[in-house]
């Protein structure tokens, strides 16, 4: 190889591995330009989040929102004031009879499995009306001024399902009624399970008038009746009641023989309100 062949070459060979050497310096750089904005976006990213994490945080709940409600949507078949006054029977009978239920309630569970049949009858039969009214007081927040509860959104949200079932009929009101105090799909007190849709929907399922009905799995799913749930539960909470089921007729307790609690059997109950029809 001459001398000039082999100057040549390696003048080749620098200018090769300059311009390597000037690629991967603009590589390099557009690396770190990458990364850079990479780590922005990250950080606004992340920013983002926390921002719509604390928004969301702030924002108001779904029960919050339905307290603040001012034009309440009341349930058909209803009367009063927003509609939190609940009568179901025949106009003929001369007497009402108030029962004060709590959906979660578990003794309130099984007086409508043990007694809830002789009311139906009763009032199918003309001896007297009743009068429900809901409380709420066993989700235990501050929807209620009742701070025992278990915690959740099961009573109010099975109260707003009463109210759209009530929307549909009183016999659907009766039913699912029912249905949910139900040995079948009644839950524990602590197992919240009233406070899904899903669950009162397939609670629902059970009653005829209710099943497939589009109209009331709707006001369910949208909350129609969340607004009157929380009034009907105020109109509880200053009845003076103080536990659940509480039942009254012409403004006296009707109780069993003991004179403290509700009957929790059928012929209990139906010596009892003997004495309060005729009282």
């Amino acid at each position: 190889m001459s001398a000039r062949n082999s100057k040549a070459n390696k003048a080749a060979a620098r200018e090769r591995l300059r311009e390597e050497r000037e690629r991967q310096a603009k590589r390099d750089k557009m690396r770190r330009q990458i990364t850079v904005g990479l780590s922005v976006l990250a950080v606004l990213g992340l920013a983002g989040g926390i921002g719509y994490a604390v928004v969301q945080a702030n924002k108001p709940s779904a029960w919050e929102a339905a307290k603040d409600v001012k034009d309440v949507k009341a349930p058909k078949n209803t009367s009063g004031e927003n509609g939190t006054t609940v009568v179901i029977g025949k106009p003929t009978a001369k007497k009402t009879l108030q029962v004060f239920e709590d959906s979660r309630c578990p003794v309130c569970a099984v007086f409508e499995q043990q007694v809830g049949p002789v009311i139906e009858k009763d009032v199918e039969a003309g001896k007297y009306k009743i009068q429900y009214v809901g409380a709420t007081f066993l989700d235990g927040d501050a929807m209620s001024e009742n701070k025992v509860g278990s915690f959740g959104e099961g009573s109010k949200n099975a109260l707003s399902a009463l109210g759209a079932a009530l929307d549909v009929s009183p016999d659907a009101f009766m039913k699912f009624k029912s249905a949910m105090y139900s040995a079948k799909f009644h839950p524990e007190e602590s197992k919240d399970e009233l406070a899904e849709d899903s669950y009162i929907l397939k609670i629902a399922d059970a009653v005829p008038e209710l099943k497939d009905n589009k109209d009331f799995e709707k006001n369910v799913k949208e909350g129609t009746f969340d607004a009157w749930a929380l009034r009907m539960s105020e109109t509880f909470d200053k009845s003076g009641v103080k536990g659940t089921p509480t039942l009254k007729m012409d403004g006296k307790p009707v109780t069993d023989a003991g004179g403290k609690n509700a009957p929790m059997t059928a012929p209990e109950f139906t010596q009892a309100i003997e004495k309060a029809l005729k009282g």
